[in-house]
């Protein structure tokens, strides 16, 4: 018998790709406007969401000028309200930056804070979410509002309310939670759209090599040079 994840995932990636590759296509256009204008891209995520942060940013593959919203507490206090927005008084985040942030109910108050804090520091934001679940889900934060309320792009994972989609008989709760790997998908498809936009423009993207192989981490370097000012700054 076929393991029912497999099955599960080949549907839910052929449903990301028929309703987001529009959205994918206009963050991607966003994502290149900001490397070519000099910004960077930024990513927030906490507890398990914080996979998608590593999947966009300071990776081999992904775009050089990235890096992680890193919350010192890892999450632990996201339904606390004002978390966010004093964490984000430190954090630097400028005009021509696009910061993603990835949450899977969108109704916590750190990541919507995170989202508001960027916005009024003039970044574009991109909220990583499941769309319809979020709709169903009253916001924790005194806005009354949700994640893809605030952003300016939304990228909808497609996973249901609870994240976990496999019923196995025996178990009274659904298992294997599915956000991280739609997540990376959209993430990967909107780097791999980014690249070929700007590629159009006559611009060669900066990339990251795999610091695993030969000259890797001597090429990562060089390139770095040109964003060190930012790249490790909080």
């Amino acid at each position: 018998m076929r393991n029912k994840v497999y099955s599960f995932v080949e549907e839910l990636l052929k449903d990301v790709e028929n309703t987001q590759n529009e959205n994918v296509k206009n963050v991607a256009f966003v994502v290149a406007d900001s490397i070519q204008n000099g910004g960077l891209i930024q990513a927030f995520g906490a507890g398990h969401s914080y996979s998608g942060a590593l999947e966009l940013t300071h990776r081999a593959g992904g775009f050089i000028p990235s890096k992680n919203i890193k919350e010192p507490a890892l999450g632990a206090y996201e339904s606390i309200e004002g978390v966010g927005t004093n964490f984000m008084k430190k954090v630097d985040v400028r005009v021509n930056d696009i910061v993603f942030v990835i949450s899977n109910s969108g109704r916590n108050p750190l990541p919507i804070e995170v989202a508001i804090v960027a916005k009024r520091k003039g970044a574009k934001v991109v909220a990583v979410t499941s769309l319809e679940a979020s709709k169903q889900l009253k916001s924790k934060h005194s806005s009354g509002k949700n994640l893809y309320e605030i952003a300016d792009y939304v990228l909808d994972n497609r996973v249901p309310e609870g994240d976990a989609c496999i019923e196995i008989p025996g178990l009274n709760v659904k298992a294997c939670g599915m956000s991280s790997i739609s997540t990376a998908v959209i993430l990967e498809a909107v780097v791999c759209r980014a690249i070929e936009i700007l590629l159009d423009r006559g611009i060669v993207p900066p990339i990251y090599k795999s610091q695993n192989i030969d000259g890797g981490r001597e090429y990562n370097e060089a390139i770095e040079k040109e964003y060190i000012e930012r790249l490790y700054r909080i």
